[in-house]
């Protein structure tokens, strides 16, 4: 789940409302960089000892002249510019993304208020009750369905279509129906719950339990709306960030850190040294923690439905989303 810290800087006027933040771990830069960090590190001394107690004098002063032609050259890759604008297009995917996930208040709200118990006796209560209860759980299901094509964690919980049927979801002659056109066609039949949903609505209409065309029209939309969200939410999952840029970012960034790894080496003092002889690399250390979270950032957010800290936890809000409908379309009903 997205890791949560708003309470915790209640007020942004007081004196570093944002430190106390610092000490997170979960879902913290330090959490995403310490690996990299330490084999930055490793080779970075490797390098320094080697030159300390293997490299002869002559060697030296040449590993010293292609120590100031890297750190020289490696300045001049632009950093900032290439990860931040590639940053800003995955942070604003997956704010997309979240946007588009689909709520089921809405049309559950339109659906208790369009098919009200009638006054028929018992029989005609029940049917309308059950038509309320099917027409949401085809939602939840389309829902499913869609984040079983997008997310890791719902399809480990859900690998196939009996699964659906044991979480009730799903009945087993429904479940027939949708594996015989899986094996007539590959596509992801996301909106089949949702044609069912439509039929029931029409014959809610026909039977008078709903009264007016017009109410139909809202839930149509209302369902219209909920497929679109949903294939949104597939168009994002097939159509990703171009390869190519990923890898753009990826090749500058490990370029630039290579050659600090020469270009950033605190060699012993020598008669024409400009920089001391300093035993741990500190601003290096910042800059690497800073551009390799930086780019962490990407790699977290550009699959918002992974296993990340930061991912958004599809499987509780499965959970949350079935517990509302059934509340509001049958426990709650004219209460």
């Amino acid at each position: 789940m997205t890791v949560s810290y708003a309470g915790e800087v209640p007020n942004g006027s007081s004196f570093g409302c944002f430190w106390r933040i610092l000490w997170k771990w979960r879902g913290s830069v330090y959490k995403l960089v310490w690996r990299e960090l330490i084999a930055y590190l490793c080779l970075y001394y490797t390098i320094n000892l080697v030159y300390r107690f293997v490299l002869n004098e002559q060697q030296q002063l040449i590993f010293t002249k292609v120590r100031i032609y890297f750190g020289q050259q490696g300045e001049s890759i632009p950093m900032s510019f290439v990860l931040g604008f590639y940053v800003n297009k995955v942070v604003q995917r997956w704010w997309e993304q979240y946007r588009l996930l689909p709520w089921p208040d809405t049309l559950a709200l339109f659906i208790s208020a369009a098919i009200p118990n009638a006054t028929g006796g018992a029989t005609k209560n029940e049917t309308g009750r059950l038509m309320r209860r099917n027409i949401m759980r085809y939602m939840v299901l389309a829902y499913v369905i869609t984040l079983q094509r997008i997310s890791l964690r719902v399809k480990r919980r859900f690998p196939t279509t009996q699964h659906l049927v044991d979480a009730g979801l799903m009945h087993e002659s429904e479940s027939k129906i949708f594996d015989a056109l899986n094996a007539k066609s590959p596509m992801s039949k996301y909106w089949m719950p949702l044609v069912w949903a439509t039929n029931i609505i029409n014959r809610a209409r026909k039977e008078g339990l709903i009264t007016s065309d017009h109410i139909v029209q809202t839930i149509l939309m209302e369902l219209s709306d909920i497929r679109r969200r949903l294939g949104g939410l597939i168009g994002y999952d097939t159509v990703c960030v171009p390869l190519v840029y990923t890898q753009v970012v990826t090749l500058v960034l490990y370029t630039y850190f290579i050659a600090a790894l020469v270009g950033r080496q605190m060699l012993p003092n020598m008669p024409d040294a400009k920089d001391p002889d300093l035993y741990f690399p500190f601003f290096t250390v910042l800059q690497f923690v800073f551009y390799v979270g930086w780019l962490k950032v990407a790699e977290v957010l550009i699959n918002p439905f992974g296993e990340d800290d930061d991912d958004i936890e599809l499987n509780w809000l499965i959970d949350r989303h079935i517990k509302a409908a059934y509340l509001i379309v049958d426990e709650m009903h004219e209460e």
